[in-house]
């Protein structure tokens, strides 16, 4: 019966994951690509990415098989990627600030999307009294994943969202080395988050970025809107 009871707890927990992370990759990327049509570029337009149906923005492995992996193994954070939207920033109508605009599209359908999993966490709660229940888990985790992709995707990195709100703010110079070295910083990132934690612990030292620096973050926004609804904060 323990066996079972593990199992049904793995299954249950990944229920209260996929609709939000499906959700919120959908939103970011539409975001993005909706975004920079009206600004100009209707490259992820003609591709059809500007659309809320998520099998458009899947990435098999990013989006399916990396997330379940850590539900799995009941990592300590939950990470994933969907497949970017194109976009031509040259085509844009004023292409260092509307680089900016799109860029900061998609954190902000995040945070549109935990307002609303707060919203609609506050209306069970009215109806059902009780928030422990499937909807209302699921709900939570929905606040939580849509602050922690705002957050994490604002970090200054490229190829993150911040990174390229970064580039438009810095002179055009700076801007070009920093998009032709784009996949190093991808790199340097994903060593920073997952090996170089890895790698100290084997030392003995404790090194954990989004522990220590991404998810407080995120947690104090979710919080802080958990707190606009007069919930709890998570």
């Amino acid at each position: 019966m323990s066996d079972l009871g593990g199992l049904w707890g793995t299954l249950y927990e990944a229920s209260i994951w996929v609709i939000p992370v499906l959700v919120g990759i959908t939103f970011h990327e539409a975001a993005h690509g909706w975004v920079a049509w009206k600004l100009g570029d209707d490259t992820a337009y003609r591709l059809g990415r500007v659309t809320f149906n998520p099998f458009k923005h899947i990435h098999p492995f990013g989006t399916v098989i990396l997330p379940a992996l850590l539900i799995l193994v009941r990592a300590p954070i939950l990470f994933g990627y969907a497949k970017p939207v194109p976009v031509n920033f040259q085509r844009l109508r004023k292409p260092r600030r509307d680089m900016v605009l799109v860029a900061l599209a998609g954190p902000a359908a995040n945070i549109a999307l935990a307002v609303a999993a707060a919203g609609l966490l506050r209306l069970w709660a009215e109806f059902y009294g009780a928030r422990e229940a499937w909807p209302a888990d699921m709900l939570i985790s929905a606040l939580w994943l849509n602050a922690v992709l705002a957050v994490f995707n604002l970090v200054p990195v490229p190829p993150l969202d911040g990174g390229r709100v970064l580039m438009g703010l810095v002179p055009s110079e700076l801007s070009r080395r920093i998009e032709a070295n784009q996949n190093r910083f991808l790199l340097g990132l994903l060593f920073v988050i997952f090996f170089l934690p890895l790698l100290l612990g084997q030392i003995g030292v404790d090194f954990n970025p989004f522990a220590e620096f991404v998810a407080p973050i995120a947690h104090g926004l979710a919080s802080a809107i958990a707190r606009l609804f007069g919930l709890t904060p998570v």
